[in-house]
């Protein structure tokens, strides 16, 4: 019999991972199998999944005291993919497997009962933290290969059964080694709204195309049929492709989340919570934390439909994500955080029944209910976002018009946002950078101000009595207004355009 033995796998904490030492040690005594070392039900209950799991795989179960232990047992445990490194490790520890043969690799999967190897969350997290402690090889059930393979420098290899591995492991069954692609092929984007399918509202469109050029809030408030959400769903197809590097991000995040776990999220995320979702599901956490949407909206679109409508602590929330561009979550038995570089798309009414200052219908509010309802977003909350727009209704006789068939409108603004986004990768050398979340350190370094702009800011900021806070984002939405124009320094008319979106337009 060998002595204690070791596999190694991986324990998600928050975005990152830590190691794991999956150790078991076979004694004298009755026949058992005891699991130590903080884990969760699912990580108790593997017991008898690697008990059938070992039988049906036509290998022996030892007849005799086994302990498992989860080290280091003072970090929480949960998932299923300590499965297949705790049947390894009895194993190993029976001598049917050396420990030589597993030592260098890494392994995770759940396992069925007959043996069989299931699709778990986090196969991404699993591959980056072997690459991290210096590991090369990682054993994965098939379904998880394609987002293992994002990551460079591990050679990950697709499992579908235990006694596979086992005859791989013995040398008797070559696998085959799944080779790195950080290229995976574009899948279809669901269909949305273009530009040309929207009748008017050309101030709307501008302000759209300055959001994606610049990854700017943006919140649009109108009257009810006005196009405010056809508008927020034309903006996510604004959107350039996800890059190699952001793919991984994006991908890791939604596997974490078990929203993604056999494929690659290649195109940018469009998260739309209902009104009535949780504080904990909009931000993340719970008893076991997973990402919130927020998280799931990174480098993507949060839409708020309707935001006066959701519960103001939820709202209130967002507070530390927009500025912080991650949400971090503290439990008692642990710390977790999570990224949340996404950018918020809002719309609201201007008042309950919706029709404050509309010109073709009356409003039935009184003066207080108009105020009470736009009370409901917090000044702190409304000086995150960078531009609001007021979305007028279209005139009925418009709406039945020729609509243009060749996208034009949605072309021009696609080559239109590409040569910003170049400017501005090409100004920070960062292609996760872009003008919204510039520090101040960077805006004073970055984006120098002309004695006149300087000054027409100062007055502008002075008589509409503009935070910190907004006077930065002014700025940065004018750069994004003066790359669109393809122009080195900030002019007087960009912080003029820039100015007309900082104004709350309820």
């Amino acid at each position: 019999m060998a002595g204690v033995a070791k596999v190694l796998s991986v324990a998600p904490v928050g975005f990152e991972g830590s190691l794991i030492e999956v150790e078991a040690d076979s004694s004298k005594g009755l026949p058992s199998l005891q699991i130590v070392g903080m884990g969760s039900k699912a990580i108790d209950e593997a017991k008898e999944r690697v008990r059938s799991a070992i039988k049906n795989s036509l290998l022996e179960f030892p007849t005799r005291k086994v302990t498992i232990n989860l080290a280091p047992a003072e970090l929480p445990k949960d998932g299923t993919h300590y499965d297949l490194p705790i049947a390894l490790a009895i194993l190993v520890s029976s001598g049917q497997l050396q420990q030589s043969e597993v030592t260098t690799s890494l392994f995770a999967g759940e396992l069925a009962l007959d043996g069989t190897i299931r699709p778990i969350k986090g196969a991404i997290t699993i591959a980056e933290t072997a690459k991290n402690n210096g590991l090369q090889t990682v054993y994965l059930p098939r379904e998880n290969v394609e987002q293992a393979s994002l990551i460079e420098g591990v050679t990950v290899f697709g499992v579908t059964s235990l006694k596979d591995l086992y005859l791989h492991l013995k040398n008797e069954l070559q696998l085959t080694a799944t080779p790195p692609d950080t290229r995976p092929r574009p899948k279809k984007p669901h269909h949305l709204p273009t530009l040309d399918e929207i009748h008017g509202q050309d101030v709307a469109k501008r302000a759209l195309i300055i959001a994606a050029a610049g990854h700017h809030n943006i919140l649009l408030s109108g009257s009810p049929g006005a196009g405010k959400t056809m508008m927020a769903k034309a903006l996510a197809g604004l959107l350039p492709p996800l890059s190699p590097e952001e793919q991984i991000a994006t991908t890791k995040l939604h596997s974490l989340a078990g929203k993604a776990i056999d494929d690659i999220v290649t195109s940018r995320p469009f998260r739309s919570p209902h009104h009535t979702a949780s504080r904990i599901a909009l931000i993340g956490g719970g008893s076991k934390p997973k990402p919130g949407e927020i998280s799931l909206a990174h480098l993507g679109v949060l839409f708020l439909d309707e935001i006066p409508e959701y519960p103001r602590t939820t709202l209130e929330a967002l507070r530390q994500p927009l500025e912080d561009k991650k949400i971090s979550i503290s439990r008692a038995n642990g710390y977790s955080h999570y990224p949340a570089d996404f950018m918020l798309v809002a719309t609201m009414n201007p008042c309950p029944c919706g029709y404050y200052g509309d010109q073709a219908r009356e409003c039935t509010c009184s003066s207080l209910q108009v105020l009470a309802y736009q009370k409901r977003l917090s000044g702190p909350l409304l000086d995150r976002i960078d531009m609001t727009i007021n979305v007028a209704r279209v005139p009925n006789s418009e709406l039945l018009g020729h609509s243009s068939k060749t996208n034009l409108q949605q072309s021009n603004a696609r080559r239109l946002i590409e040569n910003a986004l170049s400017i501005q990768n090409h100004r920070y050398n960062s292609s996760l950078k872009n003008n919204a979340n510039l520090t101040n350190r960077d805006m004073r370094r970055l984006i120098p101000l002309s004695p006149d702009v300087q000054n027409l800011l100062a007055q502008a900021a002075d008589r509409l009595q503009l935070s910190a806070r907004s006077y930065f984002k002014i700025v940065r939405v004018a750069r994004t207004i003066a790359d669109l124009e393809g122009v080195d320094h900030i002019a007087s008319s960009h912080i003029a355009e820039a100015l007309q979106y900082r104004l709350n337009p309820t």
